[in-house]
């Protein structure tokens, strides 16, 4: 199977929730029975210029926060990300976080909320990072290719994964090509945010700040995937995850199933059942 592409637009920026100099772009803007098990992903782009503190403790459950930082630093002391890392938080069963940005700042992030399968929506919460130094890279041929999570083009991520998820950066030189493979019943999109590249079976090109996502098969097994940069290079990201096929009930900051579900989040986070994502315990934490 060769994959095509299927629907592709441009998100627009919008004003962000961290106030003035902030952009957030909804990067995932498809009906959730093509994007499953991607709930949402947002392009966070940040120019802080004061010392006004932004952001803040709040609570997820009831799926995965996936966040890439593409450029710049968010967090502090020695939870903070920084340009290359990735952060993969298991909100699961309830979670306080905290992304706090409190001097000036250039940042460039994205953000993934990425369904848990049913039976593992209550989860105990964990944390994985994965820091930029030791994220399994190759350079050949005019690409170079990064992979945080899963396996692509002979990589693997050392990411432990409730949701099997491929996220890979990809950076080519102009016209350099890329050939490989990914599973043919994953949800797949393409993320361009620099330069242009051609991909899917008719070669369309995407440019930067485009979303193309890829067709999927109802059956397992390997689709074929090519993509060539234009004429200044590109640089893109690829999301591709097993669909979850549950419906699932989406309000705040929180995923359930049902209704009810999401009111005794709330209650379990007002009453301060929720514990803080750096107090979970050692062997929930991952550092790689």
């Amino acid at each position: 199977m060769k994959r095509k592409l299927t629907t592709v637009y441009t998100p627009h920026a919008q004003p962000g929730f961290l106030g003035k100099g902030h952009t957030a772009r909804p990067v995932v803007a498809v009906d959730f029975d093509q994007s499953d098990p991607f709930i949402m992903l947002m392009d966070d782009r940040l120019e802080k210029t004061d010392h006004t503190p932004v952001g803040g403790p709040h609570p997820h459950a009831g799926f995965e926060t996936v966040t890439l930082v593409l450029a710049g630093e968010i967090g502090e002391g020695e939870h903070a990300l920084r340009s290359g890392d990735l952060e993969m938080m298991t909100a699961g069963s309830g979670i306080v976080h905290t992304e706090t940005i409190s001097k000036p700042a250039t940042m460039h992030i994205l953000q993934l909320w990425l369904n848990l399968p049913k039976l593992e929506r209550k989860a105990q919460p964990r944390v994985q990072r994965l820091s930029a130094a030791h994220v399994p890279f190759r350079s050949e041929d005019g690409v170079a290719v990064k992979v945080y999570s899963g396996a692509f083009a002979g990589l693997t991520s050392p990411l432990k994964n409730h949701t099997p998820l491929i996220l890979v950066e990809l950076k080519l030189d102009p016209y350099a090509k890329l050939e490989s493979v990914l599973p043919a019943n994953f949800s797949t999109f393409i993320y361009v945010i620099e330069g242009a590249a051609e991909t899917g079976s008719g070669n369309y090109l995407l440019t930067g700040d485009q979303v193309g996502w890829l067709d999927r098969s109802a059956l397992p097994g390997e689709s074929e995937l090519n993509i060539t940069a234009g004429k200044d290079g590109a640089r893109l990201v690829i999301y591709a995850a097993e669909p979850q096929h549950h419906e699932i009930v989406s309000h705040g900051p929180f995923i359930a199933d049902t209704m009810e579900d999401i009111r005794q989040l709330y209650a379990d986070y007002r009453s301060g059942r929720m514990g803080h994502i750096h107090d979970v315990p050692e062997e929930q934490q991952f550092s790689y």
